[in-house]
């Protein structure tokens, strides 16, 4: 049995929670959040509680049965807290602002890079090196947090570029320090 699949699901104070042919629509005070499920999976709804049991032991089934709660679990988190990334912006003269709706971000290129917010996301920029990418959906906001950090991936000499918060980058050495022995890093 799947450790993660057979634990149940606490819906708090202030979530609704429906189920209907394995759609499930969950309501709360940031918003509401629909997700249809394999129609394999048995998701029940007793009281303020929901469990996800599988019908056999089947690889196919055994996969889905911790994946289904987890996608559960995700979407009440969700209606209820929320979900955020935070993005670092670290390099001389790389940049964010927002104007209006739309992400501006100087990152070394010819052009400002703009990206427009979507729905189910809100970014946020509380500093010139610091963007915070919220939604209630944490597919969502991951996927436009890794979008936001493609524009300039971080580099393993110095690390420019952008990073989440606390990601560790594993730097290289230049090659002046690959192991030449003399001052200039020339050939003897």
């Amino acid at each position: 049995m799947s450790r993660i699949g057979k634990k149940p699901i606490t819906v708090p104070a202030g979530v609704e929670v429906k189920v209907n042919n394995n759609v499930v629509t969950v309501k709360g005070p940031k918003g509401t959040l629909e997700k249809k499920f394999s129609k394999e999976m048995i998701i029940n709804l007793e009281g303020s509680e929901l469990t996800v049991n599988r019908p056999s032991d089947e690889k196919t089934h055994r996969a889905l049965h911790g994946l289904t709660r987890t996608l559960i679990a995700n979407m009440v988190e969700g209606v209820t807290n929320g979900f955020a990334k935070t993005l670092e912006i670290e390099g001389v003269g790389y940049r964010a602002s927002k104007q209006g709706n739309n992400l501006v971000m100087n990152l070394g290129y010819s052009h400002q890079v703009i990206m427009p917010e979507i729905d189910g996301i809100k970014i946020d920029v509380p500093a010139t090196n610091r963007i915070i990418v919220s939604g209630i959906d944490k597919q969502v906001v991951g996927q436009f947090a890794c979008e936001v950090r493609a524009k300039r991936p971080p580099e393993p000499y110095k690390g420019k570029g952008i990073r989440y918060a606390g990601e560790y980058i594993i730097r290289k050495e230049g090659k002046a320090g690959k192991g030449a022995k003399g001052g200039k890093g020339g050939k003897k």
